[in-house]
């Protein structure tokens, strides 16, 4: 019977005690300071506008078939940006065709690889492969475009990246700036 007692006693107390700070509710108190005004939004996209660039570069031996481009300095790359690549593979009737990286190519027994890393100040454009980069002809290493986007991973989730026209669309960008 004690412990029931105490029990009882315990949950009563528990439920007079939330039942009394719940309720104590004074007068509001004076308005606060007014804070900073924040940046506008893009169709909710609650501030987070991605980018668009492009570079033109030549892969050849004397920069070990790779190239590093420095991110302009008027975007900012934050860790949590997804930062993706394309490779210009063709043009259609005045349509460029925008193909991801990393991008493989096949030759009759060998392979190229167009790939990338990056980091929150540059990426790097590479070469590799099974093929002999120096026999390549030079329609696959002079002059060779790519686009990088650089988008908010909230934004991107909402985004199929493979497809270029998509991205372009989504972030509202109708001409990109190539950088050198």
């Amino acid at each position: 019977m004690r412990k029931y007692l105490t029990l009882f006693i315990g949950i009563a107390g528990s439920l007079v005690l939330g039942f009394g700070l719940t309720s104590c509710e004074g007068p509001a108190g004076p308005p606060g300071p007014p804070g900073f005004d924040g940046v506008d939004g893009v169709d909710g996209a609650d501030g987070l506008i991605g980018s668009i660039f492009e570079a033109q570069i030549d892969f050849d031996k004397a920069n070990d078939y790779q190239a590093i481009v420095d991110f302009p300095s008027s975007i900012d790359v934050f860790d949590s940006d997804v930062v993706v690549a394309y490779v210009l593979t063709a043009v259609d009737n005045g349509t460029d065709i925008w193909e991801p990286l990393p991008q493989t190519l096949f030759f009759d027994t060998d392979i190229l690889l167009y790939g990338y890393d990056h980091t929150s100040f540059d990426i790097r454009f590479f070469l590799d492969g099974t093929i002999d980069l120096g026999t390549l002809d030079p329609v696959f290493t002079d002059g060779v475009i790519f686009r990088v986007a650089i988008i908010p991973a909230d934004f991107a989730a909402a985004l199929d990246v493979n497809k270029f026209e998509d991205v372009m669309s989504a972030l509202k960008v109708e001409k990109v700036k190539r950088i050198n």
